[in-house]
């Protein structure tokens, strides 16, 4: 645990990846969150707060992939049907949970043509309708429709 941890130090906005917690003394909740999204990072935050509602409204607001509230990060590593990744720099897309799978999914549109008249897929199906769609076109000018 470092204490007196400064914004111009490397261990106050970079990913350490490792048993680090740095703590610095903020005089409010909106500096606190401030302080907290000032990172290009995003993996994972957490929240400590005697008040559950409170921890919850924080954490909403707090820029990360995942947000743990009273706990480090078991509560969001460790479930599998909770999508996990990080924001910013911190990482691309998700794992875990529906998102995560959706990630290796290319969806792919197939359509069939299913009507009475279908539309010429040749030159010489071309020239068939040449002149059905030529008296089509007389005739809805005579009419007047558009």
């Amino acid at each position: 645990m470092l204490t007196g941890v400064t914004s111009g130090m490397d261990c106050c906005a970079a990913e350490t990846f490792g048993p680090v917690v740095s703590v610095t003394i903020v005089e409010s909740e909106r500096e606190a969150i401030a302080a907290a999204n000032d990172s290009p990072f995003g993996l994972n935050a957490s929240v400590f707060s005697g008040s559950a509602r409170r921890g919850l409204r924080v954490a909403e607001q707090l820029e990360a992939g995942s947000v743990n509230v009273n706990e480090g990060y078991r509560g969001s590593f460790s479930s599998v049907d909770a999508p996990m990744g990080g924001v910013k720099l911190s990482g691309l897309g998700r794992r875990h949970g529906p998102e995560g799978l959706l990630r290796f999914v290319n969806p792919v549109t197939i359509s069939r043509a299913t009507g009475l008249l279908q539309l010429p897929r040749t030159g010489r199906e071309f020239d068939a309708l040449a002149g059905p769609i030529l008296l089509l076109a007389r005739v809805l000018k005579g009419l007047r429709l558009r």
